[in-house]
């Protein structure tokens, strides 16, 4: 079942899984898509229209790099990611850890309960 809610919190979330996600091994587009749905459950469900964008402005940026190849006679583009990318997957990682931790605290009447 998707994630309702408000779009906006969610922003970033399709960037940090992707740099988590190619943190492992290269991948293509529509493979991230499969990926994230498997990975999180069906939870997240994030579709080409999103995954293009957060792609080509990580490569932009230099997070990610890419290369043309050719697969079972079908061309595609596989992203692998930088050094800057591991470093900006941290930051983010760390930062939604620290969230989710907030809000554990909130969901539990103010109790804090460690990131991890």
């Amino acid at each position: 079942m998707p994630l309702p809610g408000n779009p906006n919190f969610m922003a970033g979330v399709p960037e940090l899984v992707v740099l988590r996600l190619l943190r492992d091994r290269e991948m293509y587009g529509y493979e991230i898509v499969q990926a994230i749905r498997e990975q999180s459950g069906e939870v997240l469900s994030v579709g080409e229209g999103v995954i293009y964008p957060v792609l080509h402005a990580l490569e932009k940026d230099g997070a990610l790099k890419s290369r043309r190849k050719t697969v079972g006679g079908r061309s595609r583009v596989y992203y692998t990611v930088t050094p800057k990318g591991l470093k900006r997957f941290e930051v983010l990682a760390g930062d939604w850890s620290t969230l989710a931790a907030a809000i554990r605290a909130v969901l539990n009447g103010g109790q804090h309960v460690p990131a991890v």
